[in-house]
């Protein structure tokens, strides 16, 4: 009788244990479903605080219709501003702090990222003539920064996204800081350019503030490492955006690009970006325009080698498919001997 009454007992401990089991399984499924639903909703709330559409610009000229960022290679220009009311700049009368395009092949899933230099002397159709790069926000806004680099690489932009330094600063804080590699001992400006950020050379774990200073500082080098670092800085917010412990980080990170961030990607086409991420952190290549300093007018201008910038559109060219001469659409094949300088993020890992 005893055996019996244990055995009872034991099958009734096994069966509690199964079913305790089975209500925390459901329990977390329906917590895990109830979280991505208020992601949802709280990214496209924020999402939607950010859009902005710029006036009478449906496409790209260089568009014959709209791209689908779920099936075709899209470009986006990324514009780093300094609206800051101590400056006396707005949003739409900044100059550019930093300039990245970023063009998004879809077959390969991978990214070409180009960082131009703040100080390029280039063609501004906006004013019918030359000047720096970063002049071009402050005369047009963001149409003239969209319309200079188009006419610079000869390839059309899909799409803009424009952060503020709060935004840089909330997006790094969101998640938990990022890594990075510091050059050398600098003592640089904090967003409200005091010299209090205070940085010691070596790999190491970056805050907001930290990483902003960081991405801005030029003092000890020129604009070219300075993009140099901007890359490797995007990258890094990449690849911590795409691990998994950020995932309950989200909330925080939407926040502070709808607070402080400007773009015309809609919330569906935000989501058909995340296909890139499916197998993991996708492959970005770094390119960097070459050039030379020249003071020859008394004002400092930095000039792009003619023959460096046509091999570097030529690359962005295949990899978004609208070179119609080449059939290579990632372009790998003309970034064996270039006369730029390329660096894969597979380099670092």
């Amino acid at each position: 009788m005893k055996t019996r009454q244990n055995k009872k007992k034991g099958s009734s401990k096994i069966k509690l244990f199964f079913k305790v089991t089975m209500l925390l399984t459901l329990s977390l499924a329906i917590c895990a479903s109830a979280y991505a639903v208020y992601l949802t909703k709280q990214a496209e709330h924020a999402a939607d605080n950010a859009y902005e559409v710029i006036e009478d610009r449906k496409i790209s000229e260089n568009r014959e219709v709209k791209v689908e960022p779920a099936q075709d290679n899209v470009s986006i220009l990324i514009l780093g501003v300094d609206d800051s009311e101590k400056r006396g700049q707005g949003a739409d009368s900044s100059r550019t702090d930093a300039l990245l395009l970023a063009t998004l092949n879809n077959k390969t899933k991978t990214v070409k990222l180009v960082s131009i230099p703040r100080d390029s002397y280039v063609y501004i159709p906006h004013i019918g003539g030359k000047d720096k790069i970063n002049h071009a926000h402050a005369r047009g806004g963001t149409l003239a920064s969209i319309e200079t680099v188009e006419e610079l690489f000869d390839i059309p932009i899909d799409y803009y996204v424009r952060l503020n330094f709060n935004a840089f600063i909330d997006i790094v804080d969101a998640l938990g800081g990022i890594e990075a590699e510091v050059p050398y001992a600098m003592l640089e400006k904090d967003e409200f350019d005091r010299n209090t950020v205070n940085l010691q050379p070596g790999l190491q774990t970056l805050g907001g503030r930290e990483a902003l200073a960081l991405a801005r500082t030029r003092k000890q080098d020129n604009d070219i490492e300075r993009g140099k670092r901007q890359q490797e800085i995007i990258k890094a917010i990449a690849t911590k955006a795409s691990s998994f412990t950020s995932i309950t980080k989200y909330d925080d990170v939407i926040s502070a690009v709808g607070n402080n961030m400007k773009t015309d990607m809609t919330f569906t086409e935000m989501k058909s970006f995340f296909s890139y991420l499916t197998n993991g952190m996708p492959r970005i290549d770094t390119l960097t325009l070459e050039g030379y300093d020249d003071m020859s007018t008394g004002v400092y201008y930095y000039k792009l080698d003619e023959e460096a910038l046509t091999e570097v559109s030529h690359i962005l060219q295949n990899h978004l498919g609208v070179n119609p001469e080449s059939t290579n659409i990632s372009g790998t094949s003309s970034e064996t001997n270039s006369a730029y300088t390329t660096k894969s993020n597979t380099d670092t890992q």
